[in-house]
């Protein structure tokens, strides 16, 4: 394994995930009325930093291969929206817009597996968690939507 791909890429990933610590959920979260399949705090931080293992190693593991570049092209959007989502989400407290951006999110992981298995077969099944936690985030999202019409219309 290549450690200077390994560190840029999971760089790449930790400045997606510092998002959480500059906008927190805070007590605006809170009080949003949540579905009752709602993770634990504790659960996001501690799957987020496996999933951003997984997310450098795959993008490690195509990055000198060739025919490689959609590949990482979809790699670069998705970390890309990945980093945007809390933002909007919990900076901006704008509920519809985090749901187009986690679905962008969402077809960006997608497509990206898809390109990576093309690549390399283990770099696209490392994503493959990475789909499902974002399918669950997604479907949160639509349901902190749906729970509190009020707060998604004001924001």
């Amino acid at each position: 394994m290549d450690w200077l791909y390994f560190c840029i890429f999971f760089a790449a990933c930790l400045g997606a995930g510092v998002t959480g610590g500059l906008f927190p959920p805070g007590e605006w979260y809170r009080q949003l009325t949540k579905p009752v399949w709602t993770p634990p705090d504790w659960v996001f931080p501690v799957t987020w930093m496996v999933l951003y293992v997984c997310i450098a190693l795959a993008a490690t593991r195509v990055a000198s291969l060739p025919d490689n570049g959609l590949a990482l092209a979809f790699w670069s959007l998705q970390i890309a929206f990945n980093g945007l989502w809390t933002p909007v989400f919990f900076g901006l407290r704008k509920i519809r817009l985090g749901m187009a951006v986690v679905a962008a999110l969402w077809l960006a992981v997608l497509s990206g597996m898809i390109a990576l298995w093309q690549v390399d077969w283990v770099a696209g099944a490392l994503f493959v968690p990475y789909l499902i936690w974002v399918t669950i985030a997604s479907a949160l999202n639509a349901a902190v939507w749906r729970l509190n019409p009020g707060e998604a219309q004001a924001a």
